[in-house]
Parts: C-alpha cells; structure tokens; sequence
C-alpha cells in the first residue's frame, strides 16, 4: 500500500562518500536518507520500508557554510573509569579534535517520498498485519508524532514533515532530463558488521527520481 509523505526544511546536506574532508552534498536527496525519515515515523523489526520515487518541488540551490566537527571522541577505557570513578572528569570532546570545516549544503528543500513497505513474516506477531501498519503509520505522520525527530543527512537540519495533502500528483519543479550520476542507494546490511554501500546511476525527469527500476551495484 503506498505511502505520500511531504517534507521539507531550511537545509540539508546528504553527504557525497567520495568527498573527503569537506563535506559536499548530492543535489537530492538520496533513497536511503528518504527511508530514514520513514523509520523515524514508524519503525517496526518486521517491516521494511522500499522508496519507490522523490519529487523535488523546490528549485535545486547550495549554501556554503562552516560547522564544528570532531575527529575523537572520549575513549572507552576513559569512559569506565570516570563511571567507576577514577576518571578526571575531562570532557567528552577533547578542544584540540574540534575541526571547523567548510560544507556545501542544500538551502530550502521540499520533497515529496513516495514509498511502501514489505512485511517479513518471521518477526511479526499473529495480530501485525499490513492494513495495522498502514493505519499507524497515516495516524502518526498525521499527528506529526515521530520516534526521533528526522533529518536531513544531519541532526543539525531537522525535518517537517506532513502526508501530502489531496490527491493531485505532486509537480516536480522543473520539466527536462537531468542526470545526477551515481549516488548512494542504500547499503546491504545482510553482514551488520559490514555494511555494504550500494550505488545507481540517478537521474531526474520533470523533478522526480524514479528509483523503482534502479540498478543497484556495490
């Protein structure tokens, strides 16, 4: 059953891997930071959320800015001793780690997610069921409730959300072709110590990414 779910924000920076030191982002949002959203919402072991497309109703526009980064945190032979009280009580981010760096970020964003979810029958109980699911999941998103609050890429660029309101088809913001190259899919969490980026070649027509078809590699 689908879901349509508006969402929009000041910023947002999804995070290009290739980029090293500065961070850099994609011009879209990317599946796996749309399936984040959803899970904040609703989230359940037996259910899987699969995006199907992103409309991009807002013009695609970059921002540069400077954040507070950290290289190290406190170690956890640290953290034991404080908690068995033998530790200095020093702070958690040591001020030397502290890095300022230049990111260049996605300035007001609005999208609209397409998606649905799939059920995987071993970890649900004999009264889960897809139609139970898709009532919690329109019922929170309605209320505005969330497990966390989502973001865009990072905490620092929360996320509004609402169900797409109506039943005309959201309206891309533009109406050409326009490749975007390989982006970040997902990654293959089958082995959960490590996870396994997945790519697709991404592309935009009339202001929406279709990914039903995409051709996912590693």
């Amino acid at each position: 059953m689908p879901i349509r779910l508006e969402v929009w924000g000041d910023y947002a920076l999804f995070t290009r891997p290739e980029m090293k030191t500065e961070r850099v982002t994609y011009d879209v949002m990317t599946p796996s930071a749309a399936r984040g959203i959803l899970e904040a919402i609703f989230w359940h072991p037996g259910l899987h959320w699969r995006v199907d497309r992103i409309h991009v109703l807002n013009p695609i526009r970059f921002d540069n800015i400077r954040r507070n980064e950290v290289d190290s945190i406190i170690s956890t032979s640290k953290i034991r001793s404080m908690a068995e009280g033998r530790g200095d009580g020093g702070a958690i981010y040591a001020s030397e780690s502290i890095q300022q760096r230049s990111s260049t970020v996605l300035r007001d964003v609005r999208y609209v997610i397409d998606a649905h979810f799939e059920l995987e029958r071993g970890k649900l109980s004999p009264n889960d069921s897809a139609a139970k699911f898709q009532s919690i999941f329109m019922r929170r998103a309605a209320k505005g409730q969330c497990f966390h609050h989502p973001y865009f890429g990072t905490r620092e660029f929360p996320v509004d959300f609402r169900l797409w309101a109506g039943s005309d088809e959201p309206v891309g913001f533009e109406r050409r072709h326009r490749d975007l190259g390989y982006m970040l899919y997902d990654f293959d969490y089958r082995d959960p110590f490590h996870p396994k980026p997945l790519f697709f070649r991404a592309a935009l027509d009339d202001g929406v990414m279709d990914v039903t078809s995409a051709e996912v590699r590693s």
